[in-house]
């Protein structure tokens, strides 16, 4: 009669079917734990790290040169005919502009509501229209350019030496040729440099009493620099393309072209003109310590690791140096975003891990050493779960994320510690028996975890939806946070029950191994060993540093620390 009333109660007591089944395939569970720690590991090495989100905001810039008009003229011949087709546009939240000597300058605000592609286009339509309304000739289109954060350079490349110009820009154009290979890298814009330009000096006086004009000079020297295709010429059953290229190779060439005017008069380029071999009016300069300089301004790839691009810069740099520049040539870097970004993340990066170990510190002197690892092991496990999750919808690690990870930090373990402390409680130190004692605490204890996870979570459902530029920004935050609480009750009901069924002992049993080192404490003691020093060598040096903590850990707790905790 005992034993069926015994089966009775078994059989009613209550459960949580995933947990139930977790519990009764723990092989299963373990190797997802594993799988978990690895693709968590390697999703956070692949993450672009930056300091701050790569936002999108819909902003454009309208540029408009032409020469030699005062800004009055700009401003009622370009910029006011602008301004009426871009009062007609939906979705603008305001536009300014201003009118200098020579340039007229507006930048469109859209709603962030608005795509930037849309908005683009959007003021090239409106731009379009008021071309007619524009001077019929101008120095320059107007130019329309979108305003990303991505767009500004991560690094400034100097290329200094007792050089000529001539020689550093071709030094500067070799390294430019490297660094806007790497795919992380948008382009590397020089500044500095001077640009190549074959001038025709003509002599005003001697063309006029040739009987020749401007447009016959610049007629004859159009129809000599060309490159044509003439199209498919039969021949033995082929049909290849017959091609015209008459491109200048030498300056000389064009002192030798004959102009040709209306009136019928013909003279050489040479007889009135000088042909010159020279370069563009600098708009750019750049010096270092009265040496000639030329910069690079770097731009990032959106989406792309600014970390890793500062690193193979570097790398390409000290290359370059090595094998190809000459002595004396000096490459230096400045105004590296990356260092920054770099140190701030290992800053929040140090201050989670020092949050992790006084969470678990704390944990110790309320549950127990190994109660309090069973639920410590939900931080790492939710953070490389939302590791996983982050490249899918196309996240970077950023200050955002890392401030949403040590806001979550305290709270990813209250549900673990209800699992964990009521699965104790019904084990009741070995009166029961630990697979029906974690199947009960699961079951039990749901529901009220469940509601106050969700109810946690609530408060930042609305910051998902913030509008403005903030609001980009602030995503990240929410998006993060709700991510890690929800893997947090995956690893509170699926993980947790698994471990504590295969590792939670006594109060008598674990009091066996206190006081001294075990022999498997010691063996433990050596796998730590090892694979700190792997870590070290390989350069992971935090993580490497972590693992020497566990191992010293142990050591106080086997010898010292169990007192105080028992106490």
């Amino acid at each position: 009669m005992f034993v069926v009333r015994k089966q009775i109660m078994i059989d009613k007591i209550k459960e949580f079917k995933p947990s139930s089944w977790a519990i009764d395939n723990k092989i299963t569970v373990y190797l997802i734990t594993i799988v978990i720690c690895i693709v968590g590991i390697m999703s956070y090495n692949s993450l672009p790290k930056e300091s701050f989100p790569d936002i999108t905001v819909p902003t454009i810039y309208i540029n408009t040169i032409n020469g030699g008009n005062s800004p009055t003229n700009i401003e009622n011949t370009i910029t006011r005919p602008i301004e009426k087709r871009l009062k007609a546009l939906s979705g603008v939240k305001k536009f300014t502009s201003t009118s200098l000597q020579d340039v007229s300058i507006i930048v469109v605000e859209f709603n962030t509501s608005v795509k930037v592609q849309v908005a683009k286009q959007k003021v090239k339509d409106a731009v379009d229209e008021a071309r007619a309304d524009l001077p019929q000739v101008l120095t320059r289109e107007p130019m329309i350019k979108e305003i990303a954060f991505s767009e500004m350079p991560i690094m400034y490349i100097n290329i200094a030496g007792n050089f000529d110009l001539k020689d550093l820009k071709k030094y500067a154009e070799d390294l430019q040729d490297r660094i806007e290979a790497m795919k992380e890298i948008n382009e590397a814009k020089i500044i500095g440099a001077l640009d190549r330009e074959i001038q025709v000096n003509i002599d005003m006086y001697k063309m006029q009493a040739a009987q020749l004009t401007l447009t016959d000079v610049q007629r004859a020297i159009g129809s000599e620099n060309i490159s044509l295709t003439g199209g498919n010429v039969p021949l033995n059953g082929m049909k290849p393309t017959l091609s015209i290229k008459s491109e200048f190779k030498n300056p000389k060439e064009i002192e030798n072209i004959v102009v040709t005017s209306a009136a019928g008069a013909k003279l050489f380029i040479k007889d009135f003109a000088e042909v010159k071999d020279s370069y563009k009016e600098k708009e750019s300069y750049s010096s270092s310590k009265g040496k000639n300089v030329i910069t690079l301004n770097v731009v990032k790839r959106a989406g792309e690791n600014l970390i890793d691009a500062s690193d193979k810069i570097y790398k390409i740099i000290e290359e370059m140096k090595l094998r190809q520049f000459p002595k004396g040539l000096d490459v230096t870097v400045s105004g590296d975003m990356s260092e920054k970004t770099r140190v701030t993340l290992h800053d929040l990066i140090n201050t989670i891990i020092i949050g992790f170990i006084l969470v678990t510190l704390v944990l110790m002197f309320f549950m127990g050493v190994t109660n309090a690892l069973f639920v410590a092991m939900s931080v790492p496990l939710s953070m490389f779960i939302a590791f996983m999750i982050m490249p899918g919808i196309d996240f970077s690690f950023n200050m955002i994320v890392l401030f949403a990870f040590l806001l979550a930090l305290g709270i990813v373990v209250d549900d673990a510690i209800v699992v964990i402390e009521n699965t104790h409680r019904l084990f009741d130190n070995g009166k029961r028996d630990i697979k029906t004692a974690a199947k009960m605490a699961a079951g039990e204890v749901f529901l009220p975890v469940f509601s106050g996870t969700i109810t946690t979570l609530a408060p930042f459902i609305p910051l998902a939806f913030w509008g403005g530029i903030v609001g980009k920004f602030m995503f990240f935050l929410p998006i993060t946070l709700i991510i890690s609480l929800l893997a947090s009750l995956f690893v509170a009901y699926i993980i947790n029950p698994v471990f504590a069924v295969g590792f939670m002992k006594s109060h008598s049993e674990e009091a066996k191994g206190q006081g001294k080192l075990t022999r498997k404490a010691q063996l433990q003691l050596i796998v730590y060993a090892v694979i700190a020093a792997c870590c070290y060598v390989s350069g992971h040096v935090g993580f490497a540093n972590f693992i020497v903590f566990l191992g010293l850990f142990l050591i106080v707790n086997r010898l010292w620390l169990y007192k105080a905790i028992n106490f």
